[in-house]
């Protein structure tokens, strides 16, 4: 409890409280709040007008004491003693009107033990009317700042003022150490115009662990963890934590005012996707992750020199499963603890954006896990999530689903995602699982599914969310990215909802990344048959604004790593990987790499370890770390690389027909018309005297080749110059010819473009 622990003063000298009919001190209802089964603890508890202007009746709930009295504030005002009026702790008095609204403390002993308290109960409402009707309508944006915990100063006195909706619970307490969890001891106040129960605990401080206990109509007593906590206790325990106001001085002004460069879709983008927990462990421990001070120092850094633009988190968002990687959060306002307080995220994502670094977060508003502290049935009813498990459970994933046309639910995510654009400077959201919340019949069979009001699949709700969420998000945090993984032929995912969009900034293609790991996979001598693996993309790549994804979806599950996906000997193996990572650079699309797949690490990713960081030793892998690097700086110098990645002008191909020597040849073009030439051998023979039409004359520099012998490559090539010759080809004016290497990406540019910044390959 809150206050100080002293000894009894038998000195001390009480006012008895005056007579007065027990009616008033024990009210009707005294009893059921005693058995902690009251709804309107304020209606009995505190102060209440007594029998004359004069006097005020105080009534106080202290389980286990056994005395009680109001110590007034003002000079020689003796302490009022209660009368015990049920003996679980029941008590009630009168003292003057006057001094009482000058405030009061309680003084409880417990055997020789004393302590004084604030009374909770002396407090008024905390949610005024805008907050009131805002919650109520579903659209107050800044949910966070009036639910969950926030510590303060009421009249003087300072404490933690909690909120929570549980419209249809029968009585709400905040528990915690401060009152032994005891459900009896701090009731909430109903709103009952929007749901939200409320308290003011005084001496209640950060730090400080607590849940909400519900007693739900039918009787049954919940312990739930708060939804909107900024914190939470660090997994497998699942209490909620008391933060103080951030006292984090952010010092990213520029990235903040200039950041809208970073979702224009002539810029640059490479993401380095990171599972924070198993990027790498403490030296010395190959259990204990990194924090995100240590992150900060190594892993920002790490990225910077490779040229990414973007860091993209897997879900950070409190959960209490290491196995689902944070796919199955309970705390969505909370920074998952297994790496530091609130704070010292903040510092993580200024660090970044100092190094030029932005920070996206995997978001998860498709489902929820039915953990008992959490969503599930949170005030007894299905508040979150539907009723009906047709609509509200992913029965192969064993999680809840959002009941997104219930407004309050809605506000609650869309809040959310301003909550961490907002208070922590994040750039923006790769939003999973978009397709299971598009399809009412999404992992179902037959019978397991209802149609929509117009005998569709669609899930008309989802797609409602969708479009506000995106429309609040770029409306409110201008610069800022979302990105849907979304798996289907859904059309219109990445156009502006104002135009029946779903209003996202980016799409992953799966539709690229299914297509090209298969042809990857396959032994050159059988690639001819399947050459359309390569070129069939091209017939919608510019339906979407796509993000290319070799994501950590590939290379789990028994799928093998990037590497362990190749065919051939060890040598074959590394060039496909060199390969394929040229392709997805050259390709238009923004790029997203999983972290190892940089490096080409072997095994398959484990979220219990680390990444292999010794096969850096080996000068084949740092080969291929180094040509990461290359692709990623040079993809950001030439704008023909990435500033119509996602405009038909920004592509055509040379030649997409010779399957039989599994060669591709492609032009890149820029706004200006400035252009790069791509040429692509997926065989692993060398392919002498190649020629390609070009578009103009001149000298061609070779200024990226896979098969370079610092990637680890054999050193074939054309030795950095290429000049054309006056011969016609493929359509065009003039051509070169080549020394295609083997399994390799060639990257030329002509006499007119501008040599890149940094010397590659």
């Amino acid at each position: 409890m809150a206050g100080f622990r002293r000894g009894l003063n038998p000195d001390a000298r009480e006012v008895r409280s005056m007579p007065v009919p027990d009616a008033r001190l024990l009210p009707a209802g005294a009893a059921t709040l005693v058995a902690g089964d009251h709804g309107d603890p304020f209606g009995i508890l505190g102060p209440h007008a007594g029998p004359d202007e004069t006097r005020v009746v105080v009534r106080t709930l202290q389980p286990g004491a056994d005395q009680v009295s109001l110590v007034l504030n003002g000079p020689d005002v003796r302490p009022v003693s209660l009368k015990c009026m049920d003996p679980a702790g029941f008590f009630a008095g009168l003292a003057p009107a006057t001094q009482i609204a000058a405030g009061y403390r309680l003084r409880i002993r417990y055997g020789v033990h004393e302590l004084e308290i604030e009374d909770p109960y002396r407090f008024g409402a905390l949610l005024g009317e805008t907050d009131i009707h805002l919650i109520a309508e579903g659209r107050h944006w800044r949910l966070y700042d009036v639910l969950g915990a926030h510590f303060t100063e009421i009249d003087g006195v300072t404490g933690t003022c909690f909120a929570v909706w549980a419209p249809n619970a029968r009585r709400v307490s905040v528990v915690g150490d401060f009152n032994h969890w005891d459900g009896r001891r701090h009731s909430m106040r109903l709103r009952p115009e929007c749901g939200v129960w409320e308290i003011f605990l005084p001496g209640v401080a950060p730090g400080t662990l607590y849940k909400y206990e519900i007693k739900t109509r039918d009787g049954t007593v919940l312990v739930k963890a708060d939804p909107l906590a900024a914190a939470a206790e660090r997994p497998p325990a699942t209490a909620s934590r008391v933060t103080a106001p951030s006292g984090h001085r952010w010092t990213d002004a520029d990235w903040m005012a200039t950041r809208t460069g970073t979702s224009d879709r002539a810029a640059p983008i490479t993401i380095y996707e990171v599972h924070l927990a198993s990027w790498r462990r403490k030296q010395g421990t190959a259990l204990e992750p990194l924090d995100y001070h240590s992150l900060a120092s190594e892993l920002v850094p790490y990225v910077r020199e490779l040229g990414f633009t973007h860091i993209e988190l897997l879900p950070i968002s409190e959960f209490p499963f290491d196995g689902s990687w944070g796919y199955q959060p309970s705390g969505m306002f909370a920074p998952t603890s297994r790496f530091g307080t609130p704070d010292d995220f903040r510092a993580f994502v200024d660090v970044c954006h100092a190094g030029g670094i932005g920070v996206l977060l995997d978001w998860v508003p498709a489902h929820f896990p039915a953990d008992a502290h959490g969503l599930y049935r949170f005030d007894g009813t299905c508040l979150y999530e539907h009723e009906d498990e047709r609509k509200g459970r992913h029965k192969e994933w064993d999680t809840l689903i959002y009941n997104y046309g219930r407004r309050e639910v809605a506000n609650f995510l869309i809040a959310n995602a301003l909550y961490w654009l907002k208070e922590f400077h994040v750039d923006g959201f790769r939003v999973d699982a978009v397709s299971s919340m598009l399809y009412l019949d999404y992992g179902r069979g037959p019978g397991e599914w209802d149609v929509n009001a117009f005998g569709g699949n669609e899930n008309l709700e989802a797609i409602a969310f969708l479009k506000q969420l995106n429309t609040e998000v770029y409306g409110q945090v201008p610069g800022t990215i979302t990105i849907a993984e979304e798996s289907t032929s859904w059309p219109m995912v990445s156009r502006p909802a104002d135009v029946g969009g779903l209003g996202f900034g980016y799409k992953w293609n799966m539709g690229w990344m299914n297509d090209t790991l298969r042809y990857m996979r396959r032994d050159p001598v059988h690639r001819k048959h399947h050459h359309d693996d390569l070129t069939f993309g091209m017939l919608y790549a510019f339906s979407e604004n796509y993000i290319l994804p070799l994501s950590h979806d590939e290379i789990v599950y028994g799928k093998g790593s990037l590497l362990g996906k190749m065919p051939g000997d060890r040598w074959q193996q590394l060039a496909n990987v060199r390969l394929s990572l040229a392709f997805m650079y050259a390709y238009p699309g923004k790029k997203l790499l999983f972290m190892g797949c940089e490096f080409a690490q072997s095994r398959e990713w484990n979220h219990d370890g680390q990444l292999d960081w010794g096969m850096l030793e080996e000068a084949s892998h740092q080969g291929i770390r180094h040509l990461t690097r290359d692709l990623n700086w040079l993809y950001r110098d030439v704008a023909a690389l990435y500033e119509l990645d996602c405009e038909p002008g920004g592509f055509s191909w040379i030649d997409c027909e010779d399957a039989d020597q599994n060669v591709i040849a492609f032009l890149r073009r820029s706004a200006s018309g400035g252009h790069a030439v791509i040429v692509c051998n997926f065989s692993p023979v060398v392919r002498d005297r190649y020629r390609i039409g070009v578009p103009e004359t001149g000298q061609y520099r070779e200024v990226l080749n896979t098969d370079a012998r610092e990637y680890g490559g054999s050193g074939v090539g054309n030795l950095g110059i290429v000049i054309s010759d006056p011969v016609p080809c493929h359509g065009m004016p003039h051509s070169l010819t080549l020394t295609l290497p083997p399994l390799a990406v060639l990257v030329l540019l002509p006499p007119s473009a501008p040599a890149p910044h940094v010397r590659h390959g």
